[in-house]
């Protein structure tokens, strides 16, 4: 049985773009905290320096990260029991709460210790929803997707992801031209999540008309119409992470090739903006008017890079960033550090964008085209969940702390590490497009 949207174009299109939508939406929530801890660790943390301060929001973004396992595991396998539309259904609505909750939580002046308490059941929370929505997305795009366009429509994932980073900058720019900085670090850091948690409600409204992949529906018109033969008496199938550990390949290719992407993904966006502010030695609203330039044209490398691979291949659009990554990202990051020249730093971060691209565009096909259909959404997003909680979640916290002991450099050559091994990766990888273990439309 195929479903509707999955066999006609338009209600194809119309699932990718709600799908894409939700995505969007609860990647804003998620970087709506980086983007305004700026103004709200005085707020949760109020002794200390500027970067203490920043160190004690870094650490609980990065805890936030830590649950990002246990919610690729859950709506992993909640999606592939039950479906993708159901696990993104749940996955936004969790967001939604986690926003908020934020949004809600009085200062530590108000309730003490409290403050951050809540500040990071909030974040626990959306570290669950962006836990499980990556893998079922990412698997949700792909199988909607037809073969051909898999890359390109795939690319959306991170377009999306990356867009949400960009809304939050837009609501950070409209608020600093409409409040001081003073408003924005008493109250006004708050209405992003009032925003984010509103935005949500609608991405729900737009998930529950998507239809369901017809690999999905498949999978279990295959299961049922067995049952109907007669093999009720069939010993049980094994659980989900049973499944999960009889492909051991994929799942450390998954873990190889996330590695280095991560880390410099989130090196040159989250902490970019803080990197330009704390050792660049730009203003606040420099910073964050560089990064919203900067990442409106990183969104255009996506769809290209993402079409590019349907043509020659996932592994050389790898390739390209790993080279890239390895060999530019300490001479890029000491040129950054030393340029006040907004220009100039706008077009450093472009390069290592366009590079990290390289990654990003191609990162959920590549991962789904390793796994077969009934574990999918559990294999794309579990090794890649515990992954970006080890590398991408304490990137931050690594480089705050590298800066606060006086050995800035050493991150510099932490990520270029960390690229090279997934270069190695890549470079012993078999292509992923031609050995696809998804159905050809």
């Amino acid at each position: 049985m195929i479903s509707p949207a999955s066999a006609y174009p338009i209600s194809r299109l119309r699932s990718i773009i709600s799908g894409s939508i939700g995505n969007l939406v609860e990647w804003y929530d998620w970087y709506a905290y980086s983007a305004f801890a700026l103004y709200f660790a005085p707020v949760f943390f109020p002794q200390g320096s500027p970067t203490a301060q920043l160190l004690n929001t870094a650490a609980i973004f990065a805890v936030g990260f830590l649950m990002r396992p246990l919610g690729a595991w859950m709506l992993g396998a909640y999606a592939d029991r039950h479906g993708r539309k159901a696990a993104l259904l749940l996955s936004v609505r969790l967001m939604a709460g986690g926003s908020l909750l934020i949004a809600a939580t009085p200062g530590f002046a108000r309730i003490g210790v409290a403050a951050p308490a809540l500040l990071l059941i909030a974040r626990l929370i959306q570290g669950i929803s962006v836990g499980g929505e990556y893998g079922t997305s990412a698997t949700y795009l792909s199988e909607m997707a037809g073969a051909r366009h898999r890359g390109f429509w795939s690319s959306f994932q991170y377009l999306t992801l990356m867009g949400g980073q960009l809304l939050a900058l837009v609501v950070q720019l409209g608020l600093q031209r409409v409040l001081t900085p003073e408003e924005l670090g008493e109250w006004g850091w708050r209405v992003p999540f009032v925003i984010g948690a509103v935005a949500a409600i609608g991405a729900l409204y737009l998930r529950t008309h998507m239809g369901e992949t017809a690999a999905f529906e498949e999978q279990q018109h295959g299961m049922a119409a067995a049952r109907a033969a007669g093999f009720k008496q069939a010993p049980a199938p094994p659980g989900q992470m049973r499944r999960l550990l009889q492909h051991p390949r994929a799942v450390l290719t998954v873990v190889g090739l996330t590695l280095g992407g991560t880390l410099a993904f989130y090196t040159f966006t989250t902490y970019a903006q803080k990197f330009l502010v704390n050792t660049s030695g730009f203003t606040k609203e420099m910073a964050t008017l560089i990064s919203f330039e900067v990442m409106a044209v990183a969104l255009l490398f996506q769809p290209l890079l993402g079409a590019l691979s349907d043509r020659v291949g996932r592994r050389p659009v790898l390739l390209m960033f790993g080279i890239g990554a390895t060999l530019g990202t300490v001479p890029l990051l000491r040129l950054l550090a030393a340029t006040q020249d907004a220009w100039v730093a706008a077009g450093l971060l472009v390069a290592a964008l366009f590079v990290v691209s390289g990654y990003t565009s191609i990162s959920a096909v590549v991962k789904a085209e390793l796994f077969p259909t009934e574990i999918r959404a559990l294999g794309v997003g579990l090794p890649f969940a515990l992954t970006v909680a080890i590398f991408g979640g304490t990137a931050e916290y690594v480089a705050l702390f590298a800066k606060n002991q006086g050995v800035e450099e050493w991150f510099y050559w932490y990520v270029t590490a960390c690229a090279f091994l997934s270069l190695l990766v890549y470079w012993r990888m078999s292509e992923t497009q031609k050995n696809s273990r998804m159905a050809p439309e």
